[in-house]
């Protein structure tokens, strides 16, 4: 329930924080489960937000561990449709965990639903595919046995930058693996690292790899254009834009640059303060518009502000 509730505002929010989001084949979004999303994981948890709000379906996705020891958080981040993976480097005695997690996904699937799951296993911040854990291979085939019809869906999620707002993001999805793509009479260790080389081929033509990026070898990679001239009309109230969320954008950008960045978080957690706080900033601008116009005025609030937002993030430069 708590994840239907907050997807709409989750959509507004990444339509105010991106400024492009390119897809190739936006038919995808439409795709009924049971479906296994196998990403890579270049951004932590603005990853699973962007492809959350993009699908029609609701998506469950495959988070940390460590992230749900506390009884509050593993209660609210189930909440939104999170489920724990365990990685030796959280403590071995963890990983017989996963054994429940991936029964509660195959029940997820028998229900024709959608999980998510970050084949590499890690978030790094780079151009790059990175080796791939068994993971996704393992609850495929589990699905498999149990006689689950599950589809995998290589998927390659690409950001211009992880450091400035106004993203230019691109989605690339590649061709569905399904059980009648292997033997089914090796049920051993060998089909599982046939199952990773498929996913990991269909990756790599999915993710963008950039070896020594630039801002001429990304804007090249990524095809950017900057802004153009039918957007120019928007320069005047994108301006107001700028410096009216000023007060609020920039002591949240210097907390998160300042705590997060070297753990390749800050996109995601800026995101998520931006998310929290930006309600609560308009809430007071409007009520101080009601105190001094009373009137019906203050309505605007709620409307013209994230408009001015969005006209900045339009007229923003890429670089």
């Amino acid at each position: 329930m708590l994840f239907r509730l907050l997807k709409i505002p989750a959509k507004l929010a990444t339509v105010l924080f991106c400024k492009k989001i390119i897809v190739e084949n936006r038919s995808m979004f439409t795709t009924k489960g049971p479906l296994l999303i196998a990403s890579n994981h270049p951004n932590a948890f603005l990853d699973a937000i962007v492809l959350s709000v993009l699908f029609k379906q609701p998506i469950y996705s495959l988070a940390r561990g460590d992230a749900f020891k506390n009884k509050l958080t593993n209660t609210l981040l189930r909440a939104l449709n999170m489920l724990p993976i365990y990685r030796l480097s959280e403590g071995a005695n963890h990983l017989n965990n996963n054994y429940e997690t991936f029964s509660e996904c195959r029940n997820i699937f028998k229900k024709n639903g959608i999980i998510l799951i970050f084949s590499e296993g890690t978030c790094v911040n780079e151009w790059k595919l990175r080796p791939l854990k068994k993971g996704t291979a393992r609850l495929a085939f589990s699905s498999w046995e149990e006689g689950i019809d599950l589809t995998i869906l290589p998927t390659g999620i690409n950001y211009h930058s992880f450091s400035r707002f106004g993203k230019h993001i691109q989605i690339n999805f590649g061709n569905p693996i399904k059980w009648s793509d292997f033997d089914h009479k090796k049920m051993d260790g060998t089909l599982v690292n046939s199952f990773n080389d498929q996913l990991e081929n269909a990756l790599k033509n999915l993710v963008i790899e950039i070896n020594q990026p630039t801002k001429h070898t990304i804007q090249e990679k990524f095809k950017i254009e900057e802004v153009s001239a039918n957007k120019k009309i928007f320069r005047i109230p994108a301006f107001f834009g700028k410096w009216l969320h000023a007060p609020i954008y920039r002591p949240l950008q210097n907390y998160a640059w300042k705590n997060f960045a070297k753990i390749d978080f800050y996109d995601s957690v800026l995101l998520g303060l931006l998310f929290v706080v930006y309600p609560i900033y308009l809430t007071a601008i409007a009520l101080t518009i009601y105190y001094f116009f009373g009137g019906g005025y203050w309505l605007l609030t709620f409307f013209v502000l994230p408009f001015l937002a969005w006209c900045f993030v339009q007229t923003k430069k890429y670089f």
